[in-house]
């Protein structure tokens, strides 16, 4: 059961990685992180298409990490 988990947890880090790669830049380096990031805050560009995917994917992705991660732990005592 430990080596599935952490066969698991490997896959989901790859996984990560390459959807994180897949996304595309949100900001224009330092002047958009002080002059764009208040329209992120607030939420006025909306993610359509496929970076709403990306982005869904990536949350669910980090959360299976997660949680794998956690039951790794549990079982390696």
């Amino acid at each position: 059961m430990e080596i599935f988990l952490k066969v698991l947890l490997i896959v989901f880090s790859i996984a990560v990685v390459a959807v994180v790669l897949l996304q595309k830049g949100k900001s224009a380096g330092l002047s958009g992180a002080i002059s764009g990031g208040a329209e992120h805050l607030f939420g006025k560009t909306k993610a359509r298409g496929m970076d709403l995917i990306l982005q869904r994917i990536t949350a669910v992705l980090g959360a299976c990490f997660m949680i794998v991660a956690v039951l790794v732990a549990f079982y390696a005592k």
